[in-house]
Formats: structure tokens, sequence, C-alpha cells
């Protein structure tokens, strides 16, 4: 048989490049047998590591995992070139097609075949315990990898950081793929190389931008290839089987819908884990109420942040809204540094310009950190803060819009309906003014 194998390659047509171009175009055939890849790169947050700080540890799980991969690498690699030249050889090609003994299970008709029914058996369990242990190892995964993107879509479910409940929804959605499937490996085999052709596409494309930042020329070169190798693989995948392309198209739908529907209920949380004021902060604020015995803010959005412009902001309010003429003022400011984060620790910064002092914070939406800010102030100082607003022009579905996916749009209104829901006394409300 090695020698039929062999003399047929020496014959075939087209001499290398009549074998080597087949191999190539028929490599997203052999995707399938990457599988296991994507199973140690979720198991990363759970590799061991040394060190006596973050910076350390982090390093070292970095090296564990590139030791992980490697060995994942190279074992599957002589597995799945070995198994498909083993078979290939062994096994007749009408045997292969649709319906034959050897379709979709080439190894376990070898093991049945040449070892007998007693080892194929065996052969066959052992098959379906790697499988349980590799599902349960990329559940374990999971578990410790999705809870941490949840707030990025507006989603912080309480059950979520329990893991019975997550194993529940984990398995829950196995049981529907299964059955949408019925439970025929070959229909589903599509769909998974399609999610792990799309895990090493966005890899590769990744690591490759990162050396062309670092200069790494040689390492560049190799990953760009490797990442057209990549798509090709991904896009003849999905034309073959388009199963993968309608399964995440439908994941990615519902985490839409729900990450929408989840921002619009929680709208009305603080979202500050905490908040830190620094000590130039502390000084404007204890120097104000000292002043007047209450606490007067301006909220404001900055274009060139001018000594200018905060005068013609203050001038404009005290004009516009009840601003004591003499009171002392601060004005807040917030930028808002990524909408997709639900929820981050507020630290206010004191700046001074120009005489006009300025109360500075990041956060991922600025009516809920002007809401938590104002609270925080009044439960700081027993001071009921009063903060005042410019409505803002425009469509308040457009506000509202920019509001869900940008954390800005119509500030005022939000911020008095976020303290409103934070705070059931009106007495203590600190209060908002729009002119």
């Amino acid at each position: 048989m090695l020698t039929g194998w062999t003399d047929a390659l020496t014959t075939a047509p087209g001499g290398l490049g009549g074998l080597v171009l087949p191999a190539l175009l028929a490599f997203p055939l052999l995707v399938l047998g990457l599988s296991g890849f994507e199973t140690g790169v979720s198991m990363m947050p759970l590799v061991a590591a040394k060190g006596r700080t973050p910076a350390e540890r982090l390093a070292s799980r970095i090296r564990n995992t590139r030791k992980l991969l490697t060995a994942a690498a190279v074992i599957m690699s002589v597995y799945l070139l070995g198994s498909s030249f083993v078979t290939t050889l062994l096994i007749p090609a009408d045997a292969f097609a649709e319906g034959g003994e050897a379709n979709g299970r080439a190894l376990a008709y070898l093991a049945h075949e040449r070892f007998g029914d007693g080892f194929g058996t065996a052969y066959d369990i052992s098959s379906i315990l790697i499988l349980w242990f590799a599902g349960a190892s990329a559940m374990a995964g999971l578990i410790n990898i999705v809870p941490r993107y949840l707030p990025s879509y507006g989603m912080a479910p309480e059950w979520s950081r329990a893991v019975r409940p997550v194993v529940l929804v984990y398995t829950g959605v196995s049981i529907l793929i299964t059955i949408a499937f019925n439970a025929d490996v070959n229909a589903q085999a599509g769909a998974y190389a399609t999610g792990i052709l799309a895990m090493m596409v966005s890899a590769s494309v990744a690591v490759a931008i990162s050396t062309a930042l670092r200069r790494q020329r040689r390492a560049g070169l190799a990953f760009t290839v490797l990442s057209a190798v990549l798509v090709y693989a991904l896009v003849a995948n999905i034309i073959e089987k388009p199963d993968g392309l309608m399964i995440s198209a439908f994941f990615i739908g519902g985490i839409i819908v729900v990450s929408l529907v989840s921002r619009v209920t929680r709208t009305t949380e603080l979202r500050a884990d905490r908040i830190e004021f620094d000590a130039t902060a502390r000084r404007f604020i204890t120097d104000s109420l000292a002043r007047d015995h209450r606490l007067n803010l301006i909220a404001h959005k900055p274009h060139v942040a001018t000594e200018q412009e905060y005068a013609m902001k203050e001038t404009a309010q005290r004009s516009i809204n009840p601003v004591p003429g003499s009171a002392d003022v601060l004005f807040l400011e917030i930028e808002v540094s990524d909408p997709s984060s639900f929820s981050d620790a507020l630290h206010v910064r004191g700046t001074d310009v120009g005489g006009h002092r300025i109360l500075r914070v990041k956060s991922p939406a600025a009516p809920n950190a002007i809401a938590a800010i104002l609270l925080a102030l009044r439960d700081a100082t027993g001071v009921r803060p009063h903060a005042y607003f410019e409505w803002s022009e425009g469509n308040p579905l457009t506000h509202l819009m920019r509001y869900l996916l940008l954390g800005q749009g119509d500030t005022a209104p939000v911020v008095r309906e976020i303290i409103r829901e934070n705070e059931p006394d009106p007495d203590r409300r600190p209060a908002i003014h729009a002119g």
C-alpha cells in the first residue's frame, strides 16, 4: 500500500506543483483538525503564574501559555498529519463518500477493521471521553472569560459571577445547538470550523499589526502570509458550509439586542464602582464651601479649555440660570473615555485655568458620572449641591441614541432622572437647573 501510494505521487501529472496546489486548495478541509488550539487560548486566564507583582505574574502567565500552545501545536500537528496519512493510505476512497462507513469516523473505522470490535469500541468510548473533557475545559475557560466582557455590552448580572448558573446557561445553549443540528457531527462541523477560523484570523491579523508597529519585518511578513492563508480558509469554509455564519449572525444579533435592552433598563444606574477626589479637587470643594456654605457646579463640555471660554460659560450660566450673583462656582467636566465600558472607577482631578477651578473626570457616560459625583459630594459634605446646565439643541430621540451608544446626549434630564431613581427623598436630591 505504501509503495503504491508513493508511486502515485511520483507519477502524478504536473510534478511537484500538481501535488502542492491541490493540497493548499484542500487546506480548509483540515481546519477541523485545528480545533484544539482555541481551547488552549480560552484556558489562558487559568494558566499558573509566579511573580510578586501583577506585571510579573502576567509575564509568567504569557510564558507558560506559550509553552502550552507550542506543545499543543506540535502534538496536534503530528496527530493531524499522521491521521490524514494513515486514513488516506488504508481506507478505500468510496468509504469516505457520503453514507460510507468511514465518513466522519475514519479512525474509528480503522480501529474496528484492523483491531477488532473490542478495541474499536474502546476507541469509540475514549473518543467520547476526550470530546467530553475538551468541552469541559472549554467551558472552564468560558466561565472565566465571558463575565469580564459582559459590562462592555451593558450587562453585569450578578448570577454571571457564580459558576453554577453560567454552567447551566452554556449547557442549555449546547443542547439547543445539538437539537438544531439533529446531533449530526458532519452538519455541525462546518459551523465549528467557521468559529475556529474566525478566531484564528482575528488573532493572526492582530499579531501582524502588532509586529508591523514594532517594525519586526520578518515576523510581520510571516504573520501577514499566515493571515492571508487563514482568510482564504475562512472564506472557503463559509462558501462550502454557511451554517457557521448563520449561527454567528444569530449570536451576534442576540448579543446586540440583549445589550440594547440591558443598556435601556440600566440607564439610571450610577455606574461608578467608586469615586476618588485628588487633593486639588478636595481643596476646591472645601474653599467653595467655606465661602458660600453651598456648592454650585456648572456642567461644561470644553472645546479649547481657555480662560476666555470658562469666563464666557460662567457669564452665560449666570444669565440663564438662577446662579446667585456673587456665588462661588466650580466647573464640572466629564470626558467620555470608553462608552463600551459600562462601569468604572471615577477619579476626580482638580485643575485651575486662569482662576477658574475645574473638576475633571473620565467616565464611560457623562450623565451617570455627574449624578454619582453630585450624590458623593452631598454625602461627603452634608450640603445639597446645585448643578447648572444648558438645554441641548436637537431631536430628543437622537440624544437618546447618542446616550445609549456614546454615553452623552441631552445631559440635564438624564442626570435628574438618575438622581431621582437613586434618591427617593426629594429634599435630599442634588438640585438640577437647566436654562
